[in-house]
């Protein structure tokens, strides 16, 4: 049978009764990994006053306390590091190299807050004025919401659930509905750290879930990352509503080669970047400007891009993982049949492409465009 993802709500990870649910599929070869439900309006109204009545008692634990956790949270992560990188690349399709330090950047996360009690340190300024001396103190707010995207599930949500519990918080947080189960194990090593029960609580959906915790009275802050139109309604909604907000949104990223520039660090970079986590991710360079003689190394980056490809996560010969789903290969096959229908040459077509054994994969090989211009939309 097809395991259903849990819920934790209240140190419990329980079953969802929801009727609402989405299949976890291994973007490599379709195979159903597990279903997530998609939280029902009461399961989330016990999350959110579970994770109020936790933070009423933990914003008064001493920050020395709080750092505890984190060290003793920390070591659990390192020690099981292998085993999340397993997990996320299996329903993420990264290969282990690249799942490997999506964990560690998230353990270097928990490491920072580890050094809360001098993060918390407040101010002091002596005579402001005549008679006035001012003071600053930095303190924990309430119930704290965390929604991360499907391309980093270890790294981002531990940018969020650590850092807001080590300040004295509590958090709901809500993975991508695509690519759950890194987190959950995250989760069972911080309850195993000691994280008391309620501190953090995991709620899984899509739109209407997020909605119902944006507008939920006892939350009073997000965290997002992901899309441009996502962020930008997470903000506008949230804000509108008086919370502060934070959304980290998509980008598109450039590079500039200047005629000075170390050809071959240039090159390894360029390839490095653009297959890392198949694109799919922030640091990834969508566009090259080659200054001045520079674009003559168009035709090596070629060669270099020719000479990688797409794989399952545990072949060590693979250079990157598929897509995260059918969806996104249809997107980027349409980009790449726009660019050539508006004239700019294709000097790398990856649109096709298979890997040995594993044809349901969503995969696509090295792509490369030159003659590009500014208005065309690639």
């Amino acid at each position: 049978m097809t395991p259903n993802v849990p819920l934790l709500i209240d140190g419990e990870f329980i079953s969802s009764e929801s009727a609402t649910s989405q299949d976890v599929l291994n973007p490599a070869t379709q195979a159903v990994l597990a279903s997530v439900p998609f939280a029902t309006e009461q399961e989330i109204n016990d999350a959110v006053q579970g994770a109020k009545k936790a933070y009423l008692l933990w914003r008064n634990q001493p920050v020395t306390e709080r750092a505890r956790l984190m060290l003793r949270y920390q070591a659990l992560l390192k020690e099981h590091q292998k085993e999340i990188a397993e997990i996320l690349a299996e329903d993420t399709g990264k290969n282990l190299e690249d799942a490997m330090g999506d964990v560690w950047r998230g353990i270097e996360v928990v490491e920072h807050a580890c050094n809360i009690p001098s993060l918390m340190m407040g101010e002091t300024v002596e005579n402001v004025a005549r008679g006035v001396d001012t003071y600053s103190m930095i303190q924990p707010i309430g119930v704290t919401l965390g929604i991360t995207p499907f391309n980093f599930p270890a790294m981002i949500p531990l940018w969020m659930f650590p850092i807001s519990t080590a300040c004295g918080n509590a958090m709901i947080l809500k993975p991508s509905e695509q690519v759950p189960l890194a987190t959950v194990r995250l989760l069972e090593l911080f309850q195993e750290a000691g994280a008391p029960p309620g501190l953090v609580q995991m709620i899984h959906g899509g739109k209407d879930q997020v909605e119902q915790l944006m507008h939920h009275p006892d939350i009073v802050s997000t965290s997002f990352v992901g899309s441009v139109p996502v962020a930008k309604h997470i903000y506008k909604t949230t804000t509108g509503l008086m919370k502060r907000a934070q959304c980290f949104a998509g980008a598109k990223n450039h590079m500039v080669v200047m005629p000075d520039a170390d050809k071959q660090t240039v090159m390894n970079a360029l390839v490095g970047a653009t297959v890392g986590a198949a694109g799919q991710r922030c640091m990834a360079i969508s566009v090259i400007v080659f200054v001045g003689h520079t674009i003559e190394w168009a035709e090596d980056l070629t060669t270099m891009l020719s000479s990688i490809s797409p794989g399952i996560w545990d072949d060590a010969k693979s250079a990157y993982g598929p897509l995260i789903s059918k969806g996104a290969v249809e997107r980027v096959s349409g980009l790449i049949q726009s660019g050539i229908d508006q004239g700019a040459n294709c000097l790398l077509d990856g649109r096709g492409y298979k890997a040995e054994g594993y044809p349901e994969g969503n995969w696509l090989g090295p792509s490369l465009f030159t003659d590009v211009k500014a208005d065309m939309d690639i």
